[in-house]
């Protein structure tokens, strides 16, 4: 006997006025670019409307129905806004052609307990559509830079040209006078020198206290916690002032040692906070292992416990990095002009002399700390697998 299965569809009531809901305030940005934004926001919310309840009643194959609706809009996008209209159109198009299914055949139940109510899974939804508001409130200011740096004219604004995506309105302009500047490289090279060191400095310091704490029978433990990752709370104006004074009695201040010493400073905190996390799982049994088969404190050190907290003290020197190379207020107060690093530049351009190619600087630093981050991340997996904390 063949087994009959049914799919559990929503009533139209539901489904439509919600694809209109979404329709209008995609029509609404829409009739905004077009310099009318009610009409916008009425024929975005009835051309939805009437679409969802048509592919969903007369188009038999979901497939078909999904690219008619991309290839429309992007047809559409492309008589209203040329290549960016298309581009747009596009997204809008798969967008609303997964949308209307996904509440048509009620695969936004699919993954949530089937006992909740609508009110609950209402919320289950909406505070992922919060999330991603806020993400993307958050992230937008440096998505918008890395398109900006691609601008052929010293403007810090999108030109007429780079929105129709015109090839004249684009140039490596930019990137070349930040590769050519000797200003910039002087600066590159005084970062590329300073965050290494500090580095080095940080993981050496941080992991020793980081183990050192992990200890339960270390006195006031908690406290000197506190006070190692203190530079994480404290402001920074607050902790540059106070270095630049205590630098200026002992004649670090201006001195490369000295902006070192005050990056390591920063980055410790972070290299504590990732090794301690990675001790938390940490099988003490094989450390005193190693010392009843004979082997000393340094040997059990890099031969048992450096592997096995080797992705935490990685990571740790990720974000030291990170920080020594992104990090201005304090070198200002404690550098010299000799230790112009890449950020100070970017500072003083911004003040004395509006420099587009701060632009290019900017998304060649956030592409490197998405790097950075891609690589701390699989680096907190491997820990975890390590300790068996997730499948493998």
């Amino acid at each position: 006997m063949a087994q009959l299965t049914s799919v559990s569809r929503t009533s139209p009531a539901f489904y439509v006025s919600t694809t209109a809901a979404a329709g209008g305030i995609a029509g609404l940005l829409v009739g905004t670019a077009q310099g009318n934004s009610l009409i916008g926001l009425i024929l975005g919310a009835a051309i939805m409307a009437v679409t969802a309840y048509a592919v969903t009643h007369f188009v038999p194959q979901e497939r078909i129905a999904r690219w008619a609706i991309l290839g429309a809009m992007a047809l559409a996008g492309i008589l209203l806004g040329g290549v960016a209209g298309l581009v747009v159109g596009t997204a809008f198009g798969w967008f609303f052609g997964w949308f209307i299914y996904w509440l048509y055949e009620s695969r936004y139940r699919k993954k949530i307990p089937p006992y909740l109510t609508p009110g609950q899974v209402l919320w289950h939804h909406g505070f992922r559509v919060i999330c991603g508001l806020i993400f993307f409130f958050l992230i937008a200011p440096i998505v918008v830079v890395m398109p900006l740096s691609f601008n052929a004219e010293d403007f810090f604004t999108f030109t007429p040209e780079m929105l129709r995506f015109d090839p004249a309105g684009y140039s490596l302009k930019h990137y070349k006078d930040f590769f050519t500047s000797s200003d910039w490289q002087h600066s590159l090279w005084n970062s590329l020198s300073i965050a290494p060191a500090a580095t080095l400095l940080s993981v050496s310091f941080g992991t020793l206290a980081a183990i050192g704490l992990s200890s339960e029978h270390v006195p006031f433990r908690r406290s000197i916690m506190a006070i190692l990752i203190s530079p994480m709370i404290v402001p920074l104006i607050i902790s540059a002032a106070g270095m630049f004074f205590f630098y200026s009695r002992i004649g670090l201040q201006g001195t490369y040692f000295g902006v070192v010493l005050a990056h390591a400073a920063l980055g410790i905190p972070f290299v504590i906070i990732t090794v301690t996390a990675t001790l938390v799982g940490f099988d003490r049994s094989l450390t005193r292992a190693s010392a009843n088969m004979g082997a000393g404190p340094i040997r059990t050190f890099f031969k048992v416990q450096m592997p096995l907290i080797l992705p935490g003290v990685i990571s740790g020197g990720l974000f030291a990095f990170i920080t020594s190379f992104d990090e201005v207020v304090v070198v200002l107060f404690v550098g010299s002009a000799g230790q112009k690093t890449l950020p100070w530049q970017m500072f003083t351009g911004l003040r004395e002399q509006i420099s587009p190619t701060i632009l290019a600087v900017a998304t060649i630093l956030v592409s490197i700390s998405i790097l950075l981050l891609t690589t701390i991340e699989l680096l907190r997996r491997r820990s975890e697998r390590l300790r068996g904390m997730s499948p493998g």
